[in-house]
């Protein structure tokens, strides 16, 4: 069975609104070969409506850049959640919609690798409604933004996880992986 991994920039009040706003200032070396691998690792991307229109309308003209993920992110197969959008345009792309928890458990069940969420609040926090993510990989940068939209909201559903791997980068970048405990996903 396909992992379903979310890829979550965060300040360290929780905020992950707008992180092209707020993260650039902590980028480095170390910072870089994260998210390098972290991308290069998945076989296919998630993506909300929001983060997709951020990212078509960035990546497509882009080769591989300072980062490295451009033509990972180009050619990968990406599945678009959305129910306002009527066609996805960027390569490779397939849009979902209707029972988003009932495609993503499908898509999960299919013959492949890591499938990355990045970003995409709304998604990310239907998928954890749903039990379907297997790992979250939280980059805490250091920097309290005090408002914003947070990974995990008020009134979400207990979630109890475990620590599995963690690293601080050279500008205090907390690279943390946790996975479901108990079989919530």
């Amino acid at each position: 069975m396909r992992q379903l991994i979310a890829l979550e920039y965060l300040t360290l009040d929780g905020v992950m609104e707008a992180p092209e706003k707020w993260q650039f200032p902590y980028l480095s070396e170390d910072v870089t070969r994260i998210i390098q691998m972290q991308i290069q690792e998945a076989d296919a991307i998630l993506l909300g409506r929001v983060t997709y229109d951020i990212f078509a309308a960035s990546w497509p003209s882009r080769t591989n850049n300072e980062f490295g993920v451009a033509d990972k992110l180009n050619s990968a197969p990406k599945f678009v959640v959305s129910s306002t959008l009527d066609k996805v345009e960027w390569n490779n792309s397939t849009l979902i919609k209707g029972k988003v928890e009932e495609e993503i458990a499908r898509l999960k069940q299919q013959p492949g690798g890591n499938i990355a969420v990045i970003g995409s609040a709304t998604l990310v926090q239907s998928l954890m409604e749903y039990d379907l993510v297997d790992e979250y990989r939280l980059m805490i940068h250091p920097i309290v933004l005090g408002s914003g939209r947070h990974l995990f909201e008020d009134g979400s559903a207990l979630k109890s996880l475990k620590l599995v791997k963690s690293e601080v980068t050279t500008t205090g970048v907390v690279n943390l992986t946790y996975r479901p405990r108990n079989g919530n996903a």
